[in-house]
């Protein structure tokens, strides 16, 4: 049996936001001993073609992932309530992104 660079997910939850859809699968290593996460963005072009973005994350780095989106959706949730995302410099944004980096 032919292995594919993309083994059948052991687990998996679907979220439909508007036109995305969002995918997060639990698959295992080529060893089989150990598993990781790919996260996909889906969005319908056409009737038939799909655009596909996806994110491969492994164990140790999902605290630092976590921790990244929990102070990202921190920080739009409390621009959004002072209703100041747009006054927020780019250098700011850009600032951010690179600590995160």
């Amino acid at each position: 049996m032919e292995h594919s660079a993309y083994k059948e997910e052991v687990y998996t939850k679907r979220v439909r936001a508007g036109k995305r859809t969002y995918f997060f699968d639990v698959r295992p290593t080529r060893s089989e001993k150990d598993f990781y996460i790919t996260i996909t963005e889906s969005r319908r072009i056409t009737d038939q073609e799909f655009e596909k973005h996806k994110i491969f994350l492994y164990k140790e780095d999902f605290g630092k992932f976590i921790d990244a989106l929990d102070e990202t959706v921190d920080f739009v949730q409390a621009a959004l309530e002072r209703e100041e995302i747009e006054k927020v410099p780019p250098a700011v944004i850009e600032s951010e992104m690179a600590e995160v980096e």
